[in-house]
């Protein structure tokens, strides 16, 4: 699966898909429009903060549904998430076939895009990530609760999704419809959803809020560590102290994007 080559050698990721995934010998779909490059910029620059705030390592990526079309998605090409610029967002539909592949190479779990926008029409941008401290939480029988104000969102749940339970042994990569599906299904109306031995889904109305939310999960699982080494009962926030929360947090996401946005554009 060559996506970059070098005057030395050649490199090869093994979480990306071949050069030729976008359509497997069909015809490519239809674009739905074409996109502001500020549009396409913020998508790249989402990426770079999420590396910067190290919710992404050399893996992880993130989409945006189309603003003109709500079948198709905006995603980065195949690459490290720091690295991505505007020039690597490309188009899918929500069976993540390409629309313009040009032979670059794409995320193998794309799927996780594609199936979670067919599932959910109030979802607007999703972050997949395998963030260190929200791993843990996918492994144990210890919920996920949310911890702050600042990440209340996670008061109304954060499922988990375990691959094994209806695929068996995989490699535990999301790789095709049919698993994505069943991690929108995990996920239902939630905002996060952990992945076993894996990492966490984070979706919002904005791309905005879902990476918001994608730093905040790891920021919260943080939180969570530190409170139970204290010991004793933890007084996290129930469920409707977390909705009358996040409100105000959805309100103000503002904020924390204008702060990360300057700090990645500044790290450029």
């Amino acid at each position: 699966m060559l996506i970059n080559s070098c005057a030395c050698r050649a490199r090869y990721d093994l979480f990306a898909a071949p050069a030729d995934a976008g359509g497997g010998g069909k015809e490519a779909p239809k674009s739905g429009g074409p996109v502001d490059p500020a549009i396409l910029a913020d998508v790249a620059l989402a990426s770079r903060i999420c590396a910067a705030e190290g919710v992404f390592d050399a893996f992880g990526h993130l989409s945006l549904r189309h603003p003109a079309d709500n079948n198709r998605f905006l995603m980065s090409r195949s690459k490290a998430p720091a690295l991505t610029t505007a020039d690597d967002i490309m188009e899918f539909d929500l069976d993540c076939d390409a629309c313009d592949q040009r032979g670059r190479g794409v995320f193998l779990e794309r799927f996780i895009h594609g199936e979670i926008y067919r599932a959910r029409p109030d979802v607007n941008s999703i972050v997949h990530s395998h963030s260190p401290s929200v791993v843990p939480f996918s492994l144990v029988p210890n919920k996920m609760r949310a911890m702050f104000h600042t990440s209340a969102f996670i008061a109304q749940g954060v499922p988990v999704f375990d691959i094994r339970e209806k695929f068996g042994a995989t490699d535990m990569l999301v790789g095709d419809n049919d698993k994505g599906r069943a991690l929108a299904q995990t996920l239902a109306d939630k905002s996060v959803a952990l992945m076993r031995a894996h990492g966490s889904v984070a979706v919002g109305p904005t791309l905005q809020h879902a990476v918001y939310r994608a730093v905040y999960t790891e920021v919260n699982a943080k939180l969570q560590m530190s409170a139970t080494l204290l010991g004793g009962p933890i007084a996290a926030l129930d469920e409707e102290e977390g909705r009358l929360a996040d409100a105000v947090n959805i309100a103000g996401v503002g904020r924390p994007w204008d702060l990360w946005k300057m700090k990645a554009s500044a790290s450029a």
